[in-house]
């Protein structure tokens, strides 16, 4: 049964600058940047344990998927997968998304 997909304000937000970020140099590598996380996300909710557990965390409901060289940082639980935060690969994960 697919689970519904969620954005936290945070997470649209964050995908909103990469987008914002990256289009400064290329509209055209702005929207496939884009299109490729939105794609990514929408197999989760078939396949949500496709992503790894985030290392900083040890929570089996929190994991990652990586688009790029950014990290999708999203929460299953029996009904939705919820998207919790896009960041790049390089920056510090803020602990506070653990629930």
């Amino acid at each position: 049964m697919a689970r519904k997909l969620i954005w936290a304000r945070r997470a649209s937000e964050d995908l909103e600058a990469i987008a914002e970020f990256i289009a400064k140099d290329s509209q055209t590598y702005a929207a496939a940047v884009v299109r490729t996380i939105l794609q990514k996300t929408r197999m989760l909710q078939e396949f949500p344990f496709a992503g790894r557990v985030v290392p900083e965390l040890g929570d089996e409901m929190i994991r990652e998927i990586f688009a790029y060289s950014y990290r999708v940082i999203y929460q299953i639980d029996e009904e939705t997968v919820r998207i919790a935060a896009v960041i790049h690969g390089k920056r510090l994960l803020d602990i506070s998304l653990k629930p």
